[in-house]
């Protein structure tokens, strides 16, 4: 770096330097705006975008419709968050910390919500008695994998993505220190899946959901193509798994939905009017519709 920043004695707030995110980010919370959320017809109300967080949860929905629970049909109504939908006062109400995704769960009797990608896969798993084992060591294993996707996640997308893309000047030791840590994190997935078919074990579950959002979009080329910078071709065993889920139908399905080429997702009709067919090929080809 050529100026070396001296922290003042107290932060206080820059907002010309936040990058790309700067029109959005505040070190605030609550609602900026009084607007409410629409609704659908079905059980569960998802609010959401096609990022790697935010599929976590539609895939998690593809993968129950197609293994035959018909009563997890859901819309999925997209919220643009360039746009500060998610500072909507609707969406705070789901959400207090205004990230996508947010459920709203009418199943039963009482309306509630669920949000976090991690708890609303888990909520659902619970709910269905699908790709979650009720009993230990393999439950355990599950929510180990589960619970160390979550944490790696930021180094990943706020920590590499934001440094190698989104920053407003790039420099090399914030992009040196979280390349170094997306590779390491890459390397634990891949040291475990020389020896599981899966995170957890044999069986696909919601830790491989978790985590393949988000090692499976960098696979592909997110972040401008990262995958060639980080050389993720090394990681053999992350590869086969990858290309495994990739042609899964569910998650075929599921990383399309609040997408620019599915924005909303209301029925299964909704897939027949995507324009791009090849997006439901089982090779996948690209990161990010």
């Amino acid at each position: 770096m050529n100026d070396v920043y001296t922290p003042p004695e107290i932060w206080d707030y820059d907002p010309a330097n936040g990058g790309q995110f700067a029109g959005i980010n505040r070190p605030t919370a609550g609602a900026r705006e009084e607007r409410e959320l629409p609704v659908g017809e079905h059980p569960f109300q998802l609010y959401s975008l096609g990022t790697p967080n935010g599929v976590k949860a539609t895939i998690m929905f593809e993968e129950l419709l197609e293994k035959g629970f018909s009563e997890a049909e859901y819309d999925a109504w997209r919220i643009a968050i360039f746009d500060a939908e998610q500072f909507w006062s609707g969406f705070v109400e789901l959400n207090p910390n205004s990230k996508i995704p947010a459920l709203l769960d009418r199943s039963g009797p009482q309306p509630f919500r669920v949000f976090e990608s991690g708890a609303i896969l888990v909520h659902l798993a619970e709910k269905f008695d699908y790709l979650l084992p009720k009993a230990n060591p393999a439950r355990a294993e599950t929510l180990s994998w589960l619970m160390w996707q979550m944490g790696t996640a930021p180094f990943i997308g706020g920590g590499f993505g934001h440094f190698y893309v989104y920053a407003p000047e790039r420099y090399k030791y914030p992009i040196d220190r979280y390349a170094m840590e997306t590779k390491r994190i890459f390397a634990v997935a891949d040291g475990q899946l020389a020896k599981t078919n899966y995170l957890a074990g044999a069986d696909y579950t919601i830790a491989d959901i978790a985590a393949y959002t988000w090692l499976g979009n960098l696979y592909h080329g997110a972040y401008n193509g990262a995958d060639r910078f980080l050389s993720l071709n090394e990681y053999e065993h992350v590869g086969r798994w990858v290309k495994a889920i990739d042609a899964r139908p569910g998650a075929i399905r599921g990383r399309l939905v609040n997408t620019k080429a599915m924005p909303e997702r209301h029925s299964a009709a909704d897939f027949d009017a995507v324009e791009d067919r090849s997006l439901f090929e089982p090779v996948r080809k690209r990161a990010d519709v």
